[in-house]
């Protein structure tokens, strides 16, 4: 199965991240592309992991359209042929664009990511264990790793443009934010986790934590962008496996982590780039665990329909 390590269309580029590639479409419009690239530890892998794209920009795309009466978003579609046939430009590209592209509306991005926890996990579980608490704020005495949080707590951090995001506390977003924008990104972030949160349970899984990023439009609408509630974006847990008080196995990149975690504890990678060459059973474990993760939260298997 062949990978896509970048994309290249007739469309002026704006920005090239870790993952998507973002092209202008016009002056409402961009369209956002998956690529099959993987990071961890802050790194990008040499090799793409096959149909990971297809998986975010897909449950991306189902869970804006389940989720459409929560929040608006930006999406306006992810079907390769409809978006060809808004941008008959890309009819020689449909490789570039089917199942991993997503037309979206044009926003200006809020300058935090908005994360709400739902388990003691991650950075939130490093930082109680240091201190007792999460973004300098107190959390109960007692906790232990991947315990839940009732109610969950938003927790919104600064993005990073290299290494690693900041959590910083609700006020501070207030203070560059002013307070209505902050509280209606709260609310809203609360509203969109425990929607989805709510649906993944039926299908056997924990979403022990997410993060939203958002957007105003030229109305200006604030609407949830980028990806939603996607295994790079979330931590999902298999909910017959959890067990509080260690860390869980999850449905996104653990297969790649863990392989990298063992290269650095015996000394053969130190870390940074470069990386190291992914063997590929690695490759496979990865591809495999993105797209069970696709077909526990939609019913479907990938290319039965977004």
């Amino acid at each position: 199965m062949t990978a896509l390590a970048e994309s290249r269309l007739p469309l002026p580029l704006l920005r090239r991240g870790k993952v998507r590639e973002v092209y202008e479409v016009d002056v409402d419009h961009l369209l956002l592309v998956a690529s099959d690239r993987v990071s961890a530890f802050d790194i990008v892998m040499r090799e793409p992991i096959p149909r990971k794209g297809a998986v975010l920009t897909q449950i991306s795309a189902f869970w804006f359209q389940r989720l459409a009466g929560v929040f608006p978003s930006h999406f306006v579609t992810a079907e390769g042929p409809a978006i060809i046939a808004r941008i008959p430009a890309l009819r020689p590209h449909a490789r570039g664009v089917n199942g991993r592209a997503m037309l979206v509306r044009r926003t200006n991005p809020v300058p935090f990511e908005c994360v709400v926890r739902g388990y003691l996990s991650g950075s939130a579980w490093a930082e109680y264990r240091k201190s007792g608490t999460l973004a300098g704020e107190s959390l109960p005495a007692g906790l232990r790793e991947s315990d839940p949080l009732e109610p969950p707590l938003y927790s919104p951090a600064t993005k990073a443009e290299t290494g690693h995001d900041e959590n910083v506390t609700f006020d501070r977003v207030a203070e560059a934010l002013g307070r209505p924008l902050a509280t209606q990104l709260r609310e809203a972030s609360f509203a969109v986790y425990r929607a989805g949160r709510d649906h993944a349970a039926t299908r056997g899984i924990i979403i022990a934590d997410t993060k939203f990023e958002f957007g105003t439009d030229r109305d200006g609408t604030l609407r949830l962008i980028d990806e939603v509630l996607t295994p790079d974006s979330s931590r999902f847990w298999p909910a017959d496996r959890y067990e509080p008080g260690r860390s869980q196995p999850s449905f996104d990149k653990q297969p790649l982590r863990d392989y990298l975690a063992a290269l650095r504890a015996d000394g053969r990678w130190n870390g940074e780039a470069p990386p190291p060459t992914l063997p590929p059973e690695v490759i496979e474990a990865t591809s495999l665990r993105y797209l069970e993760a696709y077909r526990r939260i939609t019913g479907v298997e990938l290319g039965d329909g977004p």
